[in-house]
């Protein structure tokens, strides 16, 4: 079987305190992260992207354009293929959505970030369930914005499942009561060690908490 560590975080825009950030980053060492809010400001917001995955021991796989606010990256030894970014519907007025998505080794890997209004999330999870149909291994990790009983977790729950159940809410960071952030995979997908990571890091680093999950698949 293959095995991955696998991570989501929303690190709002790197509006916080970076250094947490990658500190967190660090002490994870996952080797793959479905980021939701990176920096924005289009050349320079991916350049402080890349910048913060290298002093984290990652690279950027997918950033930027159809990924909008969701980005992936990796350890810059694994074996990536297929890396885009991909479009959402987004309310008018709205913070336009994308998703970014990746394969390694015969999984499928997609970090989202779901809108705010329950009918903008309903019409970007009917977008992301063929993505999941069509993947034999698939892993949608991010903030859904959305608590767990949730029209989305439903929809998403029908092909997928939460592979980080038990492992506590996830927002806020400072005082966290909602568990908003998932991590759900497809049957053939095998979990172990699910977490939220809560330290003296993740309290300065953003205004969620990241979720850690080790992976399993043949």
């Amino acid at each position: 079987m293959t095995t991955l560590r696998v991570m989501t975080y929303n690190i709002r825009m790197l509006k916080d305190d970076r250094a947490a950030v990658v500190a967190v980053l660090r002490a994870c060492a996952p080797d793959v992260v479905a980021i939701q809010e990176p920096p924005r400001g289009g050349v320079v917001g991916r350049w402080r992207l890349r910048r913060l995955a290298a002093e984290a021991g990652l690279e950027v796989v997918v950033a930027g354009e159809g990924a909008r606010t969701t980005a992936l990256l990796a350890r810059p030894e694994l074996a990536i293929t297929g890396a885009r970014g991909m479009r959402l519907p987004s309310a008018p007025g709205r913070t336009l959505r994308g998703l970014a998505i990746a394969e390694h080794a015969g999984l499928r890997i997609i970090s989202v970030h779901l809108g705010l209004s329950a009918h903008e999330r309903s019409r970007q999870v009917v977008r992301i369930m063929p993505l999941v149909a069509a993947a034999p291994n698939c892993l949608v990790l991010g903030d859904l914005n959305e608590l767990p009983d949730g029209p989305s977790w439903r929809r998403l729950g029908m092909n997928l499942r939460d592979l980080a159940a038990h492992a506590g809410p996830t927002y806020s960071a400072t005082a966290p009561v909602k568990r908003i952030d998932a991590v759900l995979g497809s049957r053939g997908v095998v979990a172990s060690g699910a977490r939220v990571v809560s330290d003296e890091h993740t309290a300065r680093a953003s205004d969620h908490l990241p979720v850690v999950v080790d992976v399993r698949w043949s």
